[in-house]
């Protein structure tokens, strides 16, 4: 198993689009940041920051997100079933859905 910045990234978001564990990672990630116990202690001169930079832009990202289509779907403008799937611009009505696509070698 690899691992690398954006299999950790990618498994954070599927965790906060699951209903079932969003609230328990959105909570876990603010204890964090509120923490004084970090991967990287903050008296660490630039490193020491930039976990804590990272990790509050992705959950205000992912926050936000989440917020925006709960709108929309009280709204009544989205499906809240499908989600990540957007009109084709070139005007024949086709659904575009984007999808995490895994390479796998042997």
């Amino acid at each position: 198993m690899k691992f690398s910045i954006e299999s950790l990234y990618t498994w954070y978001r599927n965790l906060l689009r699951n209903p079932k564990y969003r609230w328990w990672v959105i909570l876990g990630t603010a204890v964090y940041l509120l923490s004084p116990i970090d991967i990287a202690p903050d008296f660490l001169p630039i490193v020491g920051q930039v976990d804590d930079v990272l990790l509050l832009t992705l959950l205000i990202t992912e926050v936000s997100g989440l917020v925006i289509e709960g709108f929309k779907a009280r709204q009544g403008n989205v499906d809240p079933q499908a989600t990540n799937s957007t009109v084709d611009s070139t005007g024949t009505g086709n659904t575009v859905i984007d999808v995490d696509a895994v390479s796998v070698k042997q």
